[in-house]
C-alpha cells in the first residue's frame, strides 16, 4: 500500500523533548519551505529519545528519521562497554594482547555493570587498592545519578548501575577539570560512513579540581545541568569551542594535531565496535537502513599525558543553549546551529542534489563511490571518519566487513583491498557422515548448515577469503545450477556475516596465535575464584567457625576483625556453632547453622550484618545487650552515645586522639544492678584501618549522650524520653523481648544516669570535657561543661 502524501514537505518533531531541542532543526527545515507535520504525515522525523519501532517501518530514502534501531549499543553506557570490550578481546586474541591493534583500543576504562559484574568488581578492587571508582546510572543523562564511588563494595545491587574506573589524572583548564563534547554523524549504515563535526566544546567544571574532594559535583562532574545549580562561583557553565581549545593547548606548547589524530581513532573504532549490533536489530525491525541516520554526541576526558578517553556517547545530544552569553553561550548558539545546518545539507534531507547514477545499475561499486562522494561535497564542517582513504587501518577491525563496506573502500582507494581471511573462534565441529553440525560453545547454540553453508564453513575455516570460496563454489559445481555469481557473492559473504555475529567466526589477525577455544577474556580481569576459607572467630568468649567464600569479603572481615580472625581446621570446626559468608548472584549472603541471616548484601554491609549478629548472640536472659556506642576511660567511667552514625563516630575518635578515651560497640547490662555494664568490645566499622581499643572487662555507666535537636532539649527532656532513645537499641536474648518489668527497671536505671546532648555548636573540644567530665567525680548537680555539651 502506498500511503499519501502532502506535495508539500513535512517535519516531525517527536519524543519527550524541550522546544530548544527542536529549534535548529525545525529552522533549517523551514528557510527550505518546509511545514510542520505530526506522527503520520512527515517526511523527516526528529525525534528526542527513540520513536516506535513502527515508525521505522515507514522509512525510505525519500522519508528519513534521525535514529537507528540499536543504537543502544552505543547509547547506553553499559551496552557500550559492552561493544568495546567485545571488540577489544576479540582483537587481542587475534594480534595479542601487546600488538599496536591493540594499543589503539586503549581508550575506555574498564567497567564492570551492576548486579552481574558484582564479584568481578570486588576482584578487580581487591587486586587494584589504590584505585577509585565511579558509579553511574547505565541508561541517565545530564548527570543524573553519577557520583564517585567511595568504596566499590557500596556498589548498588540493582539492575542499571554500572561501576566505571575514575580517571584520577585528567587535563586541566586553568586548574578545572574539562571533558570535550564531540558530535559524531552516522550517515549510512550500509555501507558504514562515519563523520566527525570539526567543532564542538570543552565543557568545564565550576569548581577547581580537587582528587580528594570527591563528594563535590562541582568539582568532579563537567555536566551543565549539575553545575548550573552551583550559586557559589560567578560562572557556573563555561563552554570553551574546539577552535579556542585547540590553540590554548598550542600556546601551552602541545600537539594539538597528535591529540586530535587520536580522537579521530577512537571515534571511528566506537562506530566499528557498534556496527553489527545496529545492522542486526535495523533487520529485525524491519526498517531500510537508508532512512536513518544518527546523530551523537560523544563525551571524552583528556588525561595530563594528553591521552583521549571515550566516557559515553549520548542519544539525542542537546541542543539547547546552557552557558550565558558571555561564557560561551554566543558561540554555542552558533555551534549547534551550524551542526544542524550542515547536517542538513549533508544528508541532503530536502532532496535537493539528484540521486547520483553509476556506469550501470548493476555496478554497485560506482553506485557507492558516486554516494559518497556527493555526500563529501555537501559535507561542510563534517569530516569524514569512515570509510578511511586507507581502508587496511579499519577493516580489520570489522567482525566482518559488508560486502559494500569492502566495495565502497575499494572504489574510494581505487585499488583492491586485501580480502579478510576468517578463523573459527568459539565453535565446534561435529562431522558424521559428511554431514555438519556446529556448537556454539558460548551461546550453546546448535547448527545444522545446508550443503552450500556446510561447504562455505569448510572453505572458511581452511583460510580461504569470502571471494575465494566464491570462485571454488563456481568451480565445484559448474554447469551445476549454480546462483548467478553476483547472487552467490551475496550469499557467501551474507552467511558469513551471520556467523561472524554468532562469535562462530572472526577476522584472523596477521599474527594471530591460535588460542583453545575457551581462552578467557583478556579485556577484563578474571572474576574473583569462589574458593572458601574455614576461619575462627572469637568473640565475647565464644567462637564460632566462618567459612567465607570470597577473598573480597575474607579482606575486608579481617580488616575490621584482626586477630580475632584466624585460619581453622576442619576437624576443630564441626564443634562449632556455624557461621556462613556465601557469595550469591548480586552480593552476599550470611548463614547461621544453615539459616540464612541476610541476603543480598554488598560487600560494605557485610560487615555490619555480621557485627548486628554477634551483637544479638551477646544477649542472655535478665542480660540484655544496648546496641550503640560506648565512650570509655582508662578510669573505667563510660558514656552511652545513642546520637552517632559511623561518620560522626569517626569525628569523635578524631577529637579524642589527645585523650586516654576509647570508643566502641555494644555494652551487655545485668538488670539487677545496670550500674556496672560489661563492654562487648565490638569494632567501630571506621577503626577497619586502625587498632582496635579493648575496652576493660567492666565500665561504671555514668551518663548517656542523646541527639539535642534544640538548646532547650535537656531541660524539657524526661526520663521517659531518654528511655524511648535507648528502648530501640536495646536488644533482648534471642526469641525474647524485654517484660515490662525490665523495661521498668532500665527506665529506673536511666533515671540515676546523668544525661547529656550535643547539640550545633561548635565542638572542636567535646573530646577533652567529655574525658575530664568521666575522669571527676560523680556530681548531682547538671552543669554547662562545654558550649556544645550540655547534661541535666
Amino acid at each position: 500500500m502506498i500511503e499519501q502524501h502532502s506535495p508539500t514537505r513535512r517535519f516531525w518533531l517527536g519524543g519527550q523533548r524541550a522546544a530548544e531541542q527542536d529549534r535548529f532543526f525545525r529552522e533549517a527545515l523551514e528557510l527550505l519551505g518546509w511545514e510542520a507535520g505530526d506522527e503520520q504525515d512527515w517526511d523527516a522525523g526528529w525525534v528526542t529519545g527513540m520513536p516506535d519501532s513502527a515508525q521505522f517501518r515507514r522509512v525510505s530514502p525519500a522519508r528519513r528519521i534521525n535514529h537507528f534501531p540499536g543504537n543502544a549499543a552505543l547509547t547506553v553506557k553499559s551496552r557500550l562497554h559492552e561493544s568495546l570490550s567485545t571488540l577489544r578481546e576479540r582483537i587481542m586474541e587475534s594480534y595479542g594482547a601487546e600488538s599496536e591493534q591493540a594499543s589503539r583500543l586503549a581508550f575506555f576504562p574498564r567497567s564492570w555493570v551492576m548486579p552481574h559484574d558484582y564479584h568481578a568488581l570486588q576482584a578487580a578492587a581487591l587486586a587494584n587498592p589504590g584505585q577509585r571508582w565511579i558509579l553511574k546510572p547505565t541508561n541517565a543523562s545530564k548527570g543524573k545519578g553519577v557520583r564517585v564511588l567511595r568504596d566499590p563494595g557500596d556498589a548498588p545491587l540493582a539492575r542499571d548501575w554500572m561501576v566505571q574506573e575514575y580517571l584520577a589524572n585528567p587535563h586541566t583548564i586553568r586548574g578545572h577539570k574539562y571533558v570535550l563534547r564531540l558530535y559524531v554523524l552516522i550517515s549510512s549504515l550500509e555501507p558504514l560512513r562515519v563523520y566527525l563535526y570539526r567543532q564542538g566544546f570543552a565543557k568545564l567544571a565550576s569548581e577547581p579540581w580537587d582528587p580528594d574532594d570527591t563528594d563535590n559535583p562541582y568539582s568532579q562532574l563537567t555536566n551543565p545541568d549539575i553545575n548550573a545549580l552551583n550559586d557559589r562561583v560567578e560562572v557556573p557553565v563555561e563552554f570553551i569551542d574546539l577552535d579556542r581549545y585547540r590553540a590554548w593547548l598550542r600556546d601551552q606548547g602541545h600537539d594539538d594535531d597528535r591529540l586530535f589524530a587520536r580522537i579521530h581513532d577512537l571515534v571511528a573504532l566506537t562506530a566499528i565496535a557498534a556496527v553489527d549490533a545496529m545492522r542486526q536489530r535495523t533487520a529485525e525491525v524491519g526498517a531500510d537502513p537508508r532512512g536513518c541516520y544518527e546523530l551523537l554526541g560523544l563525551d571524552c576526558l583528556v588525561d595530563d599525558t594528553l591521552t583521549p578517553w571515550i566516557l559515553e556517547c549520548n542519544l539525542s545530544p542537546s541542543l539547547g543553549i546552557c552557558a550565558s552569553p558571555e561564557h560561551g553561550g554566543r558561540v554555542e548558539e552558533a555551534v549547534k546551529g551550524g551542526l544542524v545546518r550542515d547536517m542538513v545539507r549533508l544528508l541532503d534531507l530536502a532532496g535537493i542534489d539528484a540521486t547520483p547514477t553509476a556506469a550501470g545499475e548493476g555496478d554497485t561499486m560506482a553506485r557507492l563511490v558516486a554516494e559518497t562522494e556527493a555526500e563529501q561535497s555537501r559535507a561542510g564542517g563534517f569530516l569524514r571518519l569512515l570509510p578511511s582513504e586507507t581502508p587496511s587501518r579499519y577493516l580489520p577491525f570489522f567482525l566482518l566487513p559488508s560486502l559494500d563496506d569492502l566495495q565502497l573502500a575499494e572504489g574510494l582507494a581505487r585499488q583492491p583491498v586485501t580480502r579478510p581471511v576468517l578463523r573459527r573462534r568459539h565453535a565446534a565441529e561435529l562431522l558424521q557422515d559428511d554431514q555438519l553440525a556446529l556448537y556454539a560453545t558460548r551461546s550453546g547454540r546448535y547448527y545444522r548448515p545446508n550443503e552450500t553453508a556446510t561447504l562455505i564453513w569448510l572453505l572458511a575455516t581452511e583460510g580461504l577469503d569470502p571471494d575465494a570460496i566464491v570462485q571454488a563454489l563456481l568451480a565445484a559445481t559448474e554447469g551445476g545450477g549454480t546462483p548467478a555469481p553476483q547472487a552467490l557473492r551475496k550469499e557467501v559473504w551474507s552467511t558469513l556475516g551471520d556467523w561472524c555475529r554468532e562469535g562462530l567466526l572472526c577476522q584472523r589477525g596477521e599474527a594471530m596465535v591460535m588460542r583453545p577455544d575457551n581462552v578467557a577474556t583478556l579485556a577484563e580481569p578474571v572474576a574473583e575464584s569462589p574458593e572458601e576459607r574455614l576461619m575462627q572467630l572469637n568473640h565475647d568468649g565464644r567462637r564460632w567457625s566462618l567459612n567465607i567464600s570470597s577473598p573480597a569479603a575474607l579482606t575486608r572481615l579481617s580488616a575490621m576483625f584482626k586477630e580475632r580472625l584466624a585460619p581453622l581446621d576442619d576437624a576443630m570446626a564441626s564443634r562449632l556453632p556455624r557461621l556462613a559468608v556465601l557469595r550469591e548472584t548480586a552480593g552476599y549472603a550470611l548463614v547461621a547453622d544453615d539459616e540464612v541471616v541476610r541476603s543480598r548484601l554488598t560487600l560494605t554491609q557485610l560487615t555490619p550484618a555480621l557485627l548486628a549478629h554477634l551483637v544479638i548472640q551477646a544477649a542472655r536472659p535478665g542480660h540484655p545487650v544496648i546496641d550503640a556506642h560506648l565512650l570509655v576511660t582508662k578510669e573505667g567511667g563510660g558514656v552511652l552515645c545513642l546520637m552517632f552514625d559511623e561518620t560522626e563516630c569517626q569525628e569523635m575518635i578524631q577529637r579524642l586522639k589527645a585523650t586516654s578515651a576509647t570508643l566502641t560497640r555494644g555494652v551487655r547490662l545485668s538488670l539487677s544492678a545496670p550500674e556496672v555494664a560489661e563492654p562487648l568490645g565490638l569494632p567501630l566499622m571506621t577503626l577497619s584501618g586502625d587498632p582496635w581499643p579493648m575496652p576493660p572487662p567492666r565500665v561504671a555507666i555514668r551518663g548517656v549522650l542523646v541527639p539535642a535537636d534544640t538548646d532547650d532539649f535537656l531541660a524539657n527532656a524526661g526520663v521517659l524520653d531518654v528511655l524511648g532513645a535507648l528502648l530501640p537499641c536495646c536488644v533482648a536474648a534471642p526469641g525474647e523481648t524485654l517484660t515490662p518489668d525490665e523495661v521498668a527497671d532500665l527506665g529506673e536505671w536511666v533515671a540515676r544516669l546523668e544525661r547529656l546532648a550535643v547539640g550545633d555548636s561548635d565542638h572542636d573540644n567535646v573530646s577533652v570535657s567529655l574525658a575530664d567530665w568521666l575522669a571527676s567525680p560523680v556530681e548531682s548537680d547538671a552543669r554547662i561543661v562545654d558550649p556544645a555539651v550540655a547534661r541535666g
